[in-house]
């Protein structure tokens, strides 16, 4: 998406152009990154969504695509340790919906796999939303991970919803809506934000107590990886560009604006299907 200039030394890479976004590292892309680490992040982004009230602001949106689309599983990318997605699952069974849901992980959760739900399952090798091979038919969700795709990645993945005719819905909680320039400003507030929610995580782990109060390296990695997601979160105008390139006339997608504790942009795409 327009002309890019390329960092090398940091590998960064910064589009030029109509986006607003940045794109930055984030620890967790990194597959050096350890697990012990990167599990309790991945919980402290669940607190984060409890706070933010993102069952709440999915359920009737999965709902209603669901009733659409009459699937019987979601799939899920780019999952984690399953974010909110297990809970708002066992919301749609209890709701009428006869659901399962399959997660799924650049980096598998490992310790997550056994500890599951009998009606959710996660695929224990890695699997890229850009090419994820086999998955079984159903909807397809992205939540809060867009953002870890650069534009072409991000317009490959929607590509290949697209062409396979995937009905999918694609979650972020996050506005971009500052300055540019001011993407940092963030820092500060998320470690001391990440000191105070930290106990809400389940389970708060004696390793992830160390990292946290005794040697804070919790609370840079999460003050930077927020900061940075806000900065790398794909706007509307940015979905616009990603989408008008590739668009065809048997699929149609929809974005929509959510407002409430924090801004939430939902992406949704899905085939127009001949009755």
């Amino acid at each position: 998406m327009k002309r890019t200039i390329r960092l090398p030394a940091d590998g960064f890479l910064l589009y030029i152009g109509f986006m607003k976004r940045i794109h930055l590292f984030e620890f967790e892309d990194k597959p050096w990154f350890p697990s012990f680490l990167r599990n309790p992040l991945t919980r402290l982004v669940n607190v984060m969504h409890g706070l933010a009230n993102t069952k709440e602001s999915l359920l009737p949106i999965l709902d209603e695509e669901l009733r659409l689309g009459k699937h019987k599983r979601i799939t899920d990318f780019a999952s984690g340790d399953g974010g909110p997605m297990i809970k708002i699952t066992e919301e749609l069974r209890k709701s009428g919906h006869d659901i399962s849901l399959t997660l799924s992980d650049l980096y598998p959760n490992q310790e997550r796999i056994d500890k599951l739900p009998p009606f959710v399952d996660y695929i224990s090798n890695s699997v890229d939303a850009s090419n994820p091979g086999n998955i079984e038919p159903g909807l397809r969700t992205m939540i809060c991970s867009f953002h870890h795709l650069r534009p072409e990645m991000a317009q490959s993945v929607l590509q290949g919803f697209q062409d396979r005719l995937e009905h999918c819905v694609i979650y972020e909680l996050s506005d971009n809506s500052s300055p540019k320039a001011l993407w940092w400003t963030a820092i500060p507030v998320n470690i001391f934000s990440c000191l105070f929610i930290s106990p809400l995580s389940k389970p708060f782990t004696f390793t992830q107590f160390v990292f946290t109060y005794l040697i804070p390296i919790l609370p840079i990695c999460f003050a930077w990886d927020g900061a940075v997601s806000n900065a790398r979160t794909y706007t509307v105008s940015d979905l616009d560009e990603l989408i008008t390139p590739i668009s065809q006339a048997d699929y149609v997608w929809e974005k929509r604006t959510l407002h409430g504790k924090m801004k939430k942009l939902v992406l949704i795409g899905k085939p127009i299907l001949n009755e």
